[in-house]
C-alpha cells in the first residue's frame, strides 16, 4: 500500500520524520501531512474566527451545504432546499448519518447548532448568524430556518465557518467542556490528538455517509517559520506546505518530483486603523498619509515576488458586489504624504503609531513600517506570534495600526464590512459613517441583486475616501506539493482531504 508521509514534531521539536515514515511504511498507513503557519483556535467551530481553523476543521465537521471547487452550492448534510418566502427556508436532511460517537444526526442537531450560534452573542461567529430567529423542526429529517427579515445570504451562511453541525445530545448531556476535550462531528475524519501550536491529528471515520475516506490519518502541523516548512517538505516530513516565500520556490520546483502550486485566494491584506477621537489616526489626513506612504506594488514585487494584486477594495473579482474600478489599483505619493502630515500639525516630529502584525506577515510589515518612517511617522513595530495576535484581535486591544489578512468565506461583499458596522467597530476601529452604515444595513436585507450590488459598490467608494482600513493587495497562495500527492489549491483555502489524492 502507498505510504504518503510520516508525521513529525512541530517547529522547534525534535525531528522524528524518518522514524514515523518507517512506522507508516511498516503498517501500510496512508497519511496526509500538511504544514501550516498557524494553529486552529479551538474545536468550538462556532467560536473560531480565522480561515486556517476552518481549513482544518472542515474534515471533522459537515455543513448542511458545501461549496464545490467553483463555489457552487452542493448537498452536504441537507439533500435539498427551497425558499418558502423571504424569511423562511426549508431543508430536507440526509438520513443515516452518524456523529463520530455513534449518535444519529437529526433535525434536533440542526436546531441546537444554529440556535446556539444565533443566540450566544459571545461566540465569534454569532454576528453572521444572529438574524436566525428560529429553527423549526418539522420532523426528524425536515427543518425550516426562519429569519427576522429577508436574508439574501442564507445559503452562503450555511456553507461556511460557524454553521458546522454539533452533536446536541452529547453536548447537552456531557457539557461543552467535555466536547472540547473529545470533539465529535459527522465528517470523514475523527479527532485523534491536538498538541496546541504543534499539530492536529485525525483518523478516518469508517462510518462516513459518503463512503470510506481515502486517508487513514491526517496530520496538520504548525510550523510558523517558512524556511522550516520548506525544509520539512524537501525532506519528506510533510506533503503540502502552505505560504511558501517566492524566494524558496526554486528550491522546490522539480526537486524529486515536487512542485509548486499557486492560486489566487480570497485573502486581502488590510492595514486597519483606529478612527476614535484621541487617536492620531482619527485625523483623515493622517490616514491618507498612511495610504500614500506605502507603495503596494513595490511590496508585491520585492517581498512576495509578484504573488499579489494591488487593490483599493477587499471585494475582489468572483465576489458579489465587486467594484472593478478599485481593483488592481493603488495610490503612492511620498511627497504628498509628508505634506499631509504637516497639514495635520506634525511639522516637526511625525505622529507616533504602534503597528502590530503577526509573524506570518513580518517581512511585509517591516517594509511598510520603513515606508511610513520615510514620510515622518514614528513607528513602533510589534510582531506577535499567531496565538498572541489572535488574542489581541478578538479582545480588540490593538493600537493605531494592525495588519490583517482577511478572507471571504461568504463570497459576498457583506463579509468585508461586518467588522465596520457601528456595533462591531466599537473598540476596534470605532468607524462611524452614517451613509455607509445605512447602505450596509440595507444591503443585508435587500433581495434585489441589482440594487444590492450598487449599494456595496457605493460603500467601497466611501471606504476609499474614509480609509478606516487601507487595502494593500490580494494574495496569491504559494503551496509546496510533495511527490506523493496530487493537490490543487482552492480559492477559499480549504483543505478538503477527500479532494487531495495520493499518487
Amino acid at each position: 500500500m502507498l505510504v504518503v508521509a510520516g508525521c513529525s514534531g512541530g517547529a522547534g521539536k525534535e525531528n522524528t520524520t524518518n522514524k514515523n515514515a518507517k512506522a507508516a511504511e511498516g503498517t501500510g498507513e496512508k497519511v496526509l501531512t500538511v504544514a501550516n503557519a498557524t494553529d486552529i483556535e479551538s474545536f468550538d467551530i462556532q467560536n473560531n474566527n480565522n480561515t486556517q481553523s476552518e481549513a482544518v476543521l472542515v474534515n471533522m465537521f459537515d455543513y448542511l451545504l458545501k461549496n464545490d471547487s467553483s463555489q457552487k452550492k452542493v448537498p452536504g448534510l441537507a439533500t435539498s432546499w427551497e425558499q418558502v418566502n423571504d424569511t423562511t427556508w426549508r431543508f430536507k436532511l440526509r438520513q443515516g448519518v452518524k456523529f463520530h460517537n455513534g449518535d444519529p444526526f437529526t433535525a434536533a442537531d440542526v436546531k441546537f447548532s444554529l440556535e446556539r450560534l444565533a443566540k450566544d452573542s459571545k461566540l465569534l461567529q454569532n454576528t453572521y448568524y444572529k438574524r436566525f430567529k428560529e429553527v423549526k423542526v418539522i420532523d426528524d429529517y425536515n427543518v425550516e430556518i426562519i429569519t427576522d427579515g429577508p436574508d439574501p445570504l442564507m445559503l452562503n451562511r450555511l456553507s461556511r465557518m460557524g454553521a458546522d453541525m454539533l452533536p446536541s445530545k452529547y453536548i447537552q448531556e456531557k457539557g461543552m467542556d467535555a466536547f472540547m476535550k473529545e470533539p465529535v462531528g459527522t465528517g470523514p475524519y475523527k479527532f485523534s490528538k491536538w498538541l496546541k501550536d504543534n499539530r492536529v491529528e485525525m483518523v478516518k471515520n469508517t462510518d462516513y455517509f459518503a463512503g470510506m475516506p481515502k486517508w487513514d490519518k491526517l496530520v496538520f502541523r504548525v510550523i510558523p517559520e517558512a524556511s522550516t516548512r520548506v525544509s520539512e517538505l524537501l525532506t519528506g516530513g510533510v506533503d503540502i506546505a502552505s505560504n511558501i516565500p517566492t524566494t524558496d520556490l526554486k528550491r522546490i520546483e522539480g526537486v524529486n518530483d515536487m512542485k509548486v502550486a499557486q492560486a489566487t485566494i480570497q485573502r486581502v491584506l488590510h492595514l486597519i486603523m483606529k478612527t476614535a477621537p484621541g487617536s492620531v489616526t482619527a485625523d483623515p489626513k493622517v490616514r491618507e498619509a498612511v495610504d500614500l506612504a506605502i507603495n503596494d506594488k513595490e511590496i508585491v514585487d520585492s517581498i512576495v515576488g509578484g504573488a499579489g494584486i494591488p487593490t483599493r477594495t477587499s471585494v475582489t473579482p468572483g465576489n458579489f458586489g465587486a467594484e472593478p474600478s478599485l481593483y488592481n489599483q493603488y495610490l503612492y505619493d511620498k511627497e504628498k504624504a509628508k505634506s499631509l502630515l504637516k497639514e495635520a500639525g506634525y511639522a516637526s516630529g511625525g505622529p507616533k503609531v504602534t503597528f502590530s502584525t503577526q509573524v506570518q506577515y513580518k517581512e511585509i510589515a517591516e517594509v511598510a513600517a520603513a515606508m511610513l518612517t520615510e514620510v515622518g511617522f514614528q513607528v513602533n513595530l510589534e510582531v506577535l506570534e499567531a496565538s498572541k495576535f489572535s488574542e489581541k484581535l478578538n479582545s480588540k486591544k490593538f493600537n493605531e495600526l494592525f495588519l490583517l489578512g482577511v478572507g471571504n468565506s461568504l463570497f459576498d461583499a457583506s463579509n468585508n464590512y461586518n467588522r465596520f458596522k457601528l456595533a462591531n467597530a466599537k473598540g476596534e476601529t470605532d468607524y462611524n459613517n452614517p451613509e455607509a452604515e445605512e447602505l450596509i444595513q440595507s444591503a443585508e436585507k435587500n433581495m434585489n441583486p441589482a440594487d444590492r450590488e450598487k449599494q456595496y459598490q457605493r460603500v467601497q467608494q466611501i471606504f476609499a475616501v474614509d480609509r478606516p482600513t487601507i487595502y494593500l493587495f490580494q494574495l496569491k497562495g504559494n503551496y509546496g506539493v510533495g511527490s506523493k500527492v496530487e493537490y490543487k489549491p482552492r480559492l477559499d483555502e480549504m483543505y478538503y482531504a477527500e479532494d487531495i489524492n495520493p499518487k
